[in-house]
């Protein structure tokens, strides 16, 4: 059986296409498409002929993820693959990219990224997972129209929160953790202290939350507030920042409810046993993991979510550990929101937290470690399907750190000493007449002489 790779490169309109066989040669030549019903009808043909001209031939099938311009095109051969022996899968660009580098290649062109991709394949077959469905493309996409929503209700709040500086300054002493619903209806009746001063103490009681007491108190500031801006251009857009915000607030609520009716993963409910993740919270990290069994260690899943630890030093520079924070922000930003809510209401995390800011690591490095923490934690419950037991995590610990201490001590890397005469700068200089004094302190504290050269002997 002939195996025969197809490259594809998705264009926003249009794609083009490659297909090579096992020693890369080109079988046919690169030939463009658009992303119409007629492109699609004429990839099935050129398919079909293929197939007719190899009978046994198996086609491996890849195109980049491009942010949505791949997916009907995925579709259309996803289609055939109950006609003719396909395989189709996703490849990250990044990984094509680093294979481009590696083949030294310098021009980069829609023909040339369709040709990587197929090679791609055929050089790393162990990193593409082929027919790998994503049932959860519909919810994750409503996902994140709900977190776009959010964040032009947010951006529309802090612009209001402005604008009520200088059009009613004394509502801002009601606004220092957020904005309450009873202010937003306040402002869209009455959006400046002029409007307010002028209003009657049983027409602002009649929103909900504002008694009697808060209306006369409310009326008075406005009365003699400081506030410079009472213009009709002002008033104006406050009020219809008010409805928008309304607006958005309500869709919010309506696309939530609608993502959880139709979300039936049953990984969400066991990531709730562990305090600190909510409804919420754990549909949008199982969104993003889609399934556990695509990570096989816990470590890849970090990877994915950019959690990974990096070292990184120059020659004579200072190395230290960071987070990697590659990938997308969205899953950092769920666990950073679950790792401060689990640090007051989960005893096994703020112990790490505390634990790590007694040693001297600042607040936001022990969250991130508390991120990493959490994560390992949900690979355990969601590979072994147990809720969460803190006594497993302590077990697995000890389990650890036996491992550790059963591992050889790493010896020093050079094979010889440090040569004074090596083309080294001053740095480099320094750092090694450190070291070589530290040494002498600890070989005198354990009773070793350090041995006199011989030239010092016999002058």
């Amino acid at each position: 059986m002939q195996r025969f790779y197809l490259g594809i490169d998705a264009s926003k309109g249009y794609a083009d296409f490659v297909i090579l066989d096992a020693n890369k040669m080109i079988v046919q030549r690169n030939f463009q498409l658009d992303d119409t019903f007629r492109g699609h009808c004429y990839l099935t043909e050129r398919l079909r002929l293929f197939f007719k001209n190899h009978p046994e031939a198996a086609m491996f099938a890849a195109i980049e993820s491009t942010g949505g311009y791949e997916k009907n095109w995925l579709n259309t051969l996803t289609k055939c693959r109950s006609v003719w022996k396909i395989k189709t899968a996703r490849v990250h660009p990044l990984s094509v990219s680093h294979n481009i580098r590696a083949e030294l290649k310098r021009n980069i062109t829609d023909k040339i990224s369709a040709q990587s991709v197929a090679e791609f394949l055929i050089v790393h077959p162990e990193k593409v997972t082929y027919n790998a469905d994503d049932p959860l493309s519909s919810l994750r996409r409503q996902w994140h129209f709900i977190n776009t929503l959010t964040k032009q209700k947010t951006q529309l709040l802090n612009q209001l929160q402005t604008l009520i500086y200088t059009a009613n300054t004394e509502l801002c002493s009601y606004c220092k953790d957020g904005m309450p619903q009873w202010l937003l209806k306040l402002l869209e009746r009455y959006p400046s202290a002029r409007k307010l001063a002028r209003a009657r103490i049983v027409t602002v009681a009649r929103i909900p939350y504002v008694s009697k007491e808060k209306a006369k108190t409310l009326i008075t500031m406005a009365k003699k507030s400081i506030a410079a801006d009472s213009d009709p251009i002002t008033e104006n857009t406050i009020t219809m920042m008010v409805k928008q915000i309304n607006t958005l607030a309500k869709a919010i609520d309506a696309q939530t409810a609608m993502i959880k009716k139709h979300s039936t993963m049953p990984e969400v409910n066991l990531l709730k046993t562990l305090k600190g993740i909510g409804d919420f919270t754990a549909m949008g990290l199982m969104l993003e993991i889609r399934s556990v069994n695509l990570y096989s260690s816990s470590k890849k899943l970090a990877a994915f979510f950019g959690l990974h630890p990096i070292y990184k030093i120059s020659g004579d520079g200072q190395g230290s550990f960071r987070m990697s924070k590659r990938g997308r922000k969205e899953p950092r930003r769920l666990l950073f929101l679950v790792a401060m809510s689990a640090t007051e209401s989960n005893p096994l995390i703020r112990k790490l937290y505390l634990q790590k800011l007694g040693e001297g690591m600042s607040r936001m490095a022990a969250i991130g470690m508390c991120m990493h923490k959490i994560l390992r934690i949900l690979y355990g419950m969601l590979k072994h399907n147990q809720p969460f037991d803190p006594q497993v995590d302590i077990q697995n610990t000890k389990v650890t750190r036996k491992r550790w201490d059963k591992r050889s001590v790493i010896k020093s890397r050079r094979y010889q000493d440090y040569d004074p005469n090596a083309p080294i700068s001053r740095r480099q200089q320094a750092k090694r007449m450190e070291r070589k004094r530290s040494q002498s302190v600890e070989n005198t504290k354990r009773g070793i002489q350090t041995p006199v050269p011989m030239d010092t002997l016999t002058n």
